[in-house]
């Protein structure tokens, strides 16, 4: 072999020599990093964000925890608005709750964008999970989904005073006050609901599901991943003849 040559070893066989496009890397990354994606098609830009595990405020939580961290994602949504290629939002729910704070700062978010927003309960939607499900203009459940309803806890030390009770009834006036403006749901049904006893072992509130959350007025309606694209797709489509 002279100076001029050289030798190279065979790729093995099924191994994909291509390099990755920089908009596959790209994709690749906001899945692992941030949990969403976007997808682009003739019908329109979809940008899927997923909300799961715990909701993140201010602590952190044990590393081993699965969170969803607020600073994550309330810029993402800010970028998805302001994006003049993004067409609409497609949220997938499967939260247990967490910070409430936290949580409704994003729900709020959510409420306030412009463009079609339809969210997704699968699995559950939990605590703060539910403003979360019900930001959205569209709201949709899975009929094996369940979301619970409570009042607010706090974990930590307590100063057993008024003003403690009283922050108490103001942080859950907030979020009946939101959800109830932001779905159909009247405010004595949800209250009854956040309130009842017997129904959990431990604590104050009420587990529904598919059916229930959709008859009681919480979510819009029962649907699937196929359901909710349907719906952006057609609001996408009134935006672009209007």
């Amino acid at each position: 072999m002279n100076d001029n040559q050289s030798m190279t070893a065979p790729a093995p066989s099924g191994t994909d020599t291509q390099p990755k496009k920089p908009e596959e890397i790209y994709q690749k990354d906001q899945i692992e990093d941030m949990g969403s994606t976007t997808v682009r098609s003739d019908r329109g830009t979809i940008h899927c964000l997923t909300i799961a595990g715990q909701i993140e405020g201010h602590q952190l939580l044990p590393a081993d925890n699965k969170t969803t961290k607020y600073e994550h994602v309330m810029p993402q949504l800010a970028a998805i608005e302001e994006s003049e290629d993004i067409d609409g939002l497609l949220i997938l729910l499967n939260t247990q709750g967490g910070d409430v704070e936290a949580g409704l700062a994003i729900a709020e978010l959510i409420a306030g964008m412009s463009k079609p927003t339809v969210s997704l309960v699968l699995g559950g939607g939990h605590s703060i999970g539910v403003p979360l499900a019900v930001a959205a203009k569209m709201s949709m459940i899975a009929p094996s989904a369940a979301m619970t309803i409570h009042p607010v806890r706090l974990t930590g030390v307590v100063i057993g005073v008024p003003q403690t009770y009283n922050y108490f009834g103001k942080i859950q006036e907030r979020i009946v006050r939101f959800v109830t403006e932001n779905s159909h749901i009247t405010r004595e049904k949800f209250t009854e609901l956040m309130l009842r006893t017997g129904e959990l072992a431990a604590d104050v509130g009420t587990v529904i599901y598919g059916d229930e959350a959709v008859s009681t007025g919480l979510i819009d309606r029962i649907g699937t991943l196929s359901d909710a694209l349907t719906y952006l797709h057609g609001e996408i489509a009134k935006r672009r003849d209007s």
